[in-house]
């Protein structure tokens, strides 16, 4: 009897930290896309190209402000974030 009340929490054990360690990834792409959509708008602001890490960017110009949106991939779906920075004059 013992034994299969062990096999099945070992189980859930497994399963909530493959959840944990899912949200922790899913976190670290959030941060990376916040940080991938700011560098991309701030280097396009001035003039300068940008290659994100990981993921991709797409970066539109209208009304002299430079809008990022960087997507990033994760093990709970797609992170995306976008940032707006104003565009320097040359």
């Amino acid at each position: 009897m013992s034994t299969i009340e062990s096999a099945l929490g070992l189980a859930s054990l497994v399963a909530v930290c493959g959840l944990i360690v899912g949200a922790i990834a899913t976190m670290a792409a959030h941060l990376t896309a916040v940080d991938a959509a700011g560098a991309a708008a701030r280097a396009h602001a001035i003039g300068v190209d940008y290659r994100p890490v990981r993921g991709e960017v797409r970066v539109t110009e209208s009304g002299g402000l430079a809008t990022a949106t960087a997507t990033v991939p994760s093990p709970l779906g797609d992170r995306t974030h976008r940032a707006i920075f104003p565009v320097e004059a040359h």
